[in-house]
């Protein structure tokens, strides 16, 4: 990765993705570029200076001379913020997206980081060490799930993940509506398919996969007719959007056979634990555990609008 000089002429960097380029490989003419997307990833917009002496044709001179990113063929990493169109010259307010702490939604406190995550426990060995007992069933922490559990096996808890959309704003009142075009009724969802996969909030209903890319990133499309997942909030849904709701996205996260059943992805990509969960506190004998941090980036596809929700899966060792 790096970047290209903007200081000058204007230059246009284009390559295939991995995905494009092996249908280019296959020869048969079937390769078509029907579509494409355009990103600001690397602008900082807050380097508009409305009050350079020089005058206004200063005010974005250094937007303008940002050094832009090279183009790279990792679509995981490319292209996040997509740049979006809209027609309408009365708006004031863009909806975003916010993940909601509410009760059973709770995320764990990660002492010292200043940041918060959800906590996956991938078998019941871990859900045994956490909740200091016998039970492989409900974990009554704050922010762990039962990775072990959620994919159609009782005792799986309430806990889940649930992301809120909607004007996080207070100078537009939460009674009213959103309007239909700024309302996300669809979901892209791409998580690591090494380490979970998707699972309704309310039932154990597996997400269909979409695809599986060659980085091992799956993709998810869910859409507001997908029970346990997608739900058009009303004025009464406890949320922590500001001002008019729109949807929300639940769901819970079960661990992969690859954690459950081996150590090997724990002890090449995953960090030692000490920090204590629930009755595990990572340095008693027989409680050592190792976790894995990734996240799970979910796009609204009526406004492109992404979040990133951190995820740590963790098994003891």
């Amino acid at each position: 990765m790096a970047f290209l000089d903007n200081s000058g002429d204007i230059i246009l960097d284009a390559v295939l993705t991995d995905t494009g380029r092996m249908r280019l490989a296959k020869g048969d003419g079937s390769f078509k570029i029907t579509k494409f997307a355009l990103a600001d990833d690397e602008i900082n917009y807050g380097l508009y200076d409305k009050n350079n002496p020089s005058g206004s044709t200063y005010y974005d001179l250094q937007i303008l001379q940002t050094p832009v990113l090279e183009a790279f063929t990792n679509n995981a990493s490319s292209v996040k913020s997509k740049l979006l169109s809209i027609s309408r010259d009365d708006l004031l307010y863009l909806p975003s997206m916010k993940v909601y702490n509410g009760t059973g939604y709770e995320q764990f406190d990660l002492t010292g980081t200043g940041e918060n995550t959800f906590i996956i426990a991938v078998d019941d060995t871990t859900v045994k060490a956490i909740n200091g007992t016998d039970s492989t069933t409900s974990i009554s922490t704050n922010g762990i799930l039962n990775g072990s559990r959620a994919a159609g096996q009782s005792g799986a808890g309430s806990a889940k993940i649930r992301v809120d959309q909607g004007l996080d704003t207070t100078d537009i009142s939460d009674e009213l509506g959103i309007d239909p075009d700024l309302l996300e009724t669809q979901y892209l969802i791409e998580m690591d398919n090494r380490l979970g996969f998707l699972v309704a909030s309310n039932a154990p209903a597996t997400a269909d996969l979409s695809f599986i890319d060659d980085d091992n990133i799956a993709t998810y499309y869910l859409t507001q007719g997908d029970s346990g997942f997608v739900t058009i909030m009303t004025t009464t849904t406890p949320t922590n959007i500001a001002g008019p709701r729109g949807s929300n996205l639940a769901f819970r996260i079960a661990s992969s056979i690859t954690l459950k059943t081996n150590n090997y992805l724990f002890n090449v990509l995953g960090t030692a634990g000490s920090q204590a969960l629930g009755s595990m506190d990572g340095s008693s004998s027989g409680e050592t555990y190792r976790y894995i941090d990734t996240f799970i980036a979910i796009t609204g596809i009526t406004t492109g609008y992404r979040i990133e929700v951190p995820v740590r899966y963790v098994k003891q060792i």
